[in-house]
């Protein structure tokens, strides 16, 4: 008795020996919700997803021969240095002439206006360039140089 002081065993109701309307009641409610809101991927996690083929995604990019950004203050970076719109057509002149096929990428930040990447699109293909990739790249305070 100095162990179980409190006798809680003979208090407790006995088990229920079948199961009432709530228990089926709860298990159909169960049902229902993996019905409504499951996820294939959680009931199914054998299901074969199909990637994208990378060797033909590598055969179609292209190799960029030069590259500037456009950050959102109306700088344009280079691999010469800072340039401004005036000093622009020809810096992108001189880079055309370097490769046989020049191909540019114009990076830009989300905070740019679109009339300052289409001014330099446009540069660009004054100057002769085969191709002109644009990218765009979010912009964070702290993350931008």
């Amino acid at each position: 008795m100095l162990s179980r002081p409190l006798d809680l065993a003979s208090k407790l109701t006995p088990p229920p020996r079948n199961f009432d309307l709530f228990f089926y009641i709860n298990v159909g409610a169960l049902a229902l919700f993996f019905v409504i809101f499951g996820s294939r991927f959680v009931l199914a996690p054998g299901l074969v997803v199909s990637l994208p083929d990378l060797a033909s995604s590598r055969a179609q990019a292209t190799r960029t021969t030069s590259h500037l950004k456009i950050l959102g203050s109306g700088q344009i970076l280079t691999d010469g240095g800072m340039k401004t719109l005036a000093e622009l057509p020809g810096w992108l002149k001189s880079e055309a002439l370097l490769a046989k096929k020049p191909v540019l990428l114009i990076l830009a930040g989300v905070d740019v206006p679109v009339e300052s990447v289409t001014r330099v699109y446009g540069m660009a293909a004054e100057a002769h360039f085969s191709e002109i990739v644009l990218g765009t790249q979010q912009t964070t305070g702290a993350n931008n140089p």
